[in-house]
């Protein structure tokens, strides 16, 4: 299978699985209105999602360092849509905290695999790692649709019908998963030999994606609600700024890669989070359909260093590229999910503008840690094997 279709597979089962990551946070407005959960309850749906899902990232990376699993692909994805699918099919707050964390575990298990495969299919491309990126943020952008699609129709009883996606990312990465067990078989690929590990640079990568991570999901967990309060708009009104949230974020991972190929992506990740001040900001402060355009701007220039995170983490970590994907995609990334109870807490006792408002302070802390991060030299790659010891 060509490097190309490879790509392109593994970005459209990406976007299927990423649906999942994006439905949790799309269907709190529906647990609020037809549970009456408080918003320290629906942030808690959130964090079962995320705190599952950041404890067994790096876990399924250290395993896919040792040995080869495309059989995750598949699997991982039904995983995740099986728990969406069921949040919605009783009332009770433990099952739903069960049911969403089942499909933390399914996005946890496939995000290391595939970033594993992208980086073969990529060959060292950010272009091409960009494109495997923006899958998940379409599939992060259609969730509100997905999720608005079918619970306004029928209220949370018809959330079984969100299985769908799953369905169809699985059979999607059958192709991959069989490309990849071929090229372990027949042992006919090699791989340039890894470098050394920086650890230290790792490191402070891996700060900078917790404070975006916080940001991130922070504002993904309420923006429905905030937007609603701040333009005096209906549900409507809070997926649309949800969607844009989404939207930004494809366009911002698309943009990154290609400037990246212009600058080094270091540069674009410093540039990229003090642009995103602004728009976090505008999003806590400025009233009315205004709020919009801010909503978009933040979202570009939170996704704008998105894959270039990805590939950075996996030059730092040439020799454990599972765990550096696992690291940046599970558990720096799920910090924002840990985090969202607290902004809840404050919210119940404060306002949520008031429990938004410290986010604005989270880009800043990514561009001071990112400011004495070194650029890593690339390793050139041939098509490398499927097979690790």
């Amino acid at each position: 299978m060509s490097r190309k279709k490879s790509i392109i597979l593994l970005s459209v089962g990406h976007a299927c699985v990423d649906v999942y990551q994006g439905s949790v946070a799309a269907l709190v407005p529906f647990f609020v209105a037809e549970r009456a959960y408080g918003y320290a309850a629906a942030s808690g749906v959130v964090l079962a999602a995320s705190l599952l899902s950041s404890v067994a990232q790096p876990l399924f990376g250290a395993l896919t360092d040792r040995w080869a699993m495309p059989w995750l692909l598949p699997v991982s994805t039904v995983l995740g849509g099986l728990g969406v699918a069921l949040s919605g099919v009783s009332g009770s707050y433990p099952l739903t905290l069960l049911f969403v964390a089942v499909s933390g575990l399914g996005v946890a298990a496939y995000h290391p695999e595939a970033a594993r495969a992208a980086r073969i299919a990529a060959g060292g491309s950010h272009t091409a790692m960009g494109w495997f990126s923006l899958g998940g943020n379409i599939g992060f952008a259609a969730a509100p649709v997905v999720v608005a699609a079918v619970v306004t129709a029928g209220g949370l009883r018809l959330s079984p019908l969100l299985i769908l996606p799953a369905l169809v990312g699985s059979v999607l990465c059958l192709p991959v998963l069989r490309a990849l067990t071929g090229r372990a078989r027949t042992g006919a690929t090699t791989a340039s030999p890894p470098g050394a590990d920086d650890r230290a640079s790792f490191g402070k990568l891996s700060l900078v994606v917790v404070f975006r991570s916080i940001a991130f999901t922070g504002l993904s967990t309420f923006i429905a609600l905030h937007a609603q309060q701040r333009t005096g708009g209906g549900p409507a009104t809070g997926a649309a700024a949800l969607l844009l949230l989404y939207l930004g974020g494809a366009a911002g991972t698309v943009l990154g890669s290609r400037l990246a190929d212009r600058w080094d992506r270091v540069t674009v990740v410093r540039w990229s989070y003090l642009a995103a001040t602004g728009g976090v900001a505008g999003v806590v402060f400025v009233p009315g359909p205004a709020l919009h355009l801010f909503v978009v701007l933040t979202s570009a220039c939170l996704y704008l260093p998105f894959a270039l995170q990805i590939t950075l983490a996996q030059d730092y970590l040439p020799t454990r590229v599972g765990t550096a994907s696992g690291v940046t995609l599970g558990l720096t990334v799920s910090v924002g999910g840990l985090a969202s109870p607290l902004i809840g807490a404050l919210a119940d006792r404060t306002s949520l503008q008031a429990a938004l408002a410290p986010l604005v302070v989270l880009p800043v802390l990514g561009w001071l840690a990112a400011r004495t991060l070194p650029e890593p030299a690339a390793p050139v790659r041939s098509e490398p094997a499927g097979e690790r010891s």
